[in-house]
């Protein structure tokens, strides 16, 4: 049976995850800071958020199944490593390529961030599953939150370089409490890593749930790049022109949904990840909404993006625990698919975040996004969840699982609704 975490593990895996999730966005208040350092067009420099994309959706597809295969330990430790190293590179760039090249690694190593997610909901307790993949989603969205106010200070403070330097000294003190602290248990598998790379695509045939997971998330992850991307851009032009510290500062209205996700988790243990989602999808589409009437009123701004980032984060810390219940034993592998397809709409965000918004302005942008939310909504409600389908060339052997394992799987084949009393 797969031992619980060590008291704090859950809360270091969230602290991880935050700390790795945060150097994807960290720069992108100091986007038109760093294009005229380097003395090239905002339209180069704003292909670093996708290049971290890339560099996750990378990550996603070649790591995160290590998480079925290392202990966790060595695995997040070695993550948030590679993530300082890459980090220290793109503090000394002297062109684009370089930086670009080393946002690919920073985003590879911080899909340590999903990987904290999948090791918390291996290890969590029957029933608390949920619970335990929102804290590390908690963590998660304080490091995206947090990470554009703090980038967008410390650039005014520190300059961009020495910015990304502080980041990279964050993430190898995360390292070394990973390689401390976390278990040392290696996950039992059946396969070798090439064969379980094999094995990920047919596992959208083999979970329509998974399907329904995919389409509803990437829908609003692409929703929510493209309106922070647009955002930043949007206020930094006239008649606006916010200086990056200014623009971080509503990274703060997201506090909202940090705070939502304890009761998400709860809800979601209780009611369902479908009723979870649903009320996410409407509170982003909401926010959207009054986004879109405009950005010269900011307290209406600090409202739009409150409901906005709280429906989005409730929404994934919920579609992440149904992901992983389809298969515990499995949870690394399925959520590789699943955020690779997740990130990759993602990118196609941000990176039409710039012309979205010279062609249709800051409305059309914004309610381009609330069509996209609108859509998840439908999605994510949808459907019924089916028993688990486990293809017979990658089966787990039944003498292989514990009891334990086996009735939290049955649990899991109930259809989305109420827990059973």
């Amino acid at each position: 049976m797969t031992r619980p975490l060590p008291r704090g593990g859950t809360l270091l895996l969230a602290t991880a995850a935050g700390t790795a999730l945060a150097n994807n966005y960290a720069l992108q208040p100091a986007l038109s800071t760093v294009a005229a350092d380097l003395d090239v067009p905002a339209s180069v420099i704003g292909l670093v958020p996708t290049a971290a994309l890339v560099g996750c959706m990378t990550g996603f597809a070649l790591l995160l199944p290590l998480a079925d295969r290392l202990a966790p330990h060595r695995l997040v430790a070695a993550h948030l490593t590679t993530l300082a190293a890459a980090l220290a590179v793109a503090a000394t760039a002297s062109g684009p390529a370089v930086l670009l090249t080393a946002y690919l690694f920073i985003g590879a190593a911080a899909s340590v961030a999903a990987q904290a997610g999948s090791i918390a909901g291996r290890h969590a307790p029957p029933g608390r599953r949920a619970r335990g993949v929102a804290t590390v989603a908690a963590g998660m969205s304080a490091g995206i939150l947090l990470s554009r106010l703090a980038g967008g200070a410390l650039t005014d403070l520190l300059g961009w370089r020495r910015m990304l330097l502080v980041f990279a000294g964050l993430s190898l003190l995360c390292a070394l409490a990973a390689a401390t602290l976390l278990p040392r248990e290696r996950p039992h598998s059946p396969q070798g890593y090439r064969a379980t790379l094999a094995a990920l695509p047919p596992l959208l045939r083999a979970f329509p749930p998974l399907r329904r997971a995919v389409l509803a998330g990437g829908l609003w992850y692409f929703a929510f790049n493209l309106v922070w991307v647009a955002l930043a851009l949007a206020l930094a032009a006239p008649p606006h022109s916010l200086d990056p510290t200014a623009i971080g500062l509503y990274s703060l209205t997201g506090l909202l949904g940090l705070a939502a996700l304890p009761l998400t988790g709860r809800l979601a243990d209780r009611r369902g990840p479908a009723t979870v989602i649903g009320l996410g999808m409407s509170a982003a589409a909401t926010g959207t909404a009054v986004l879109a009437a405009g950005l010269d009123t900011p307290p209406a701004v600090a409202l739009g993006l409150a409901l906005f980032d709280a429906g989005c984060f409730a929404a994934q810390a919920a579609n992440t625990s149904r992901v992983i219940a389809l298969d515990p034993q499995r949870s690394g592998s399925l959520s590789s698919v699943y955020l690779v397809l997740y990130f990759t709409t993602g990118a196609l965000g941000t990176a039409v975040a710039a012309p979205l918004l010279d062609t249709l302005g800051w409305r059309g942008t914004a309610l381009t996004a609330c069509a996209a939310l609108s859509l998840a909504a439908l999605l994510g409600r949808t459907g019924r969840e089916h028993p688990r389908t486990v293809p017979p060339a990658t089966a787990v052997p039944a003498q292989r699982v514990p009891p334990a394992v086996r009735s939290e799987g049955a649990e899991k084949r109930m259809p989305d609704g109420p827990a059973p009393s």
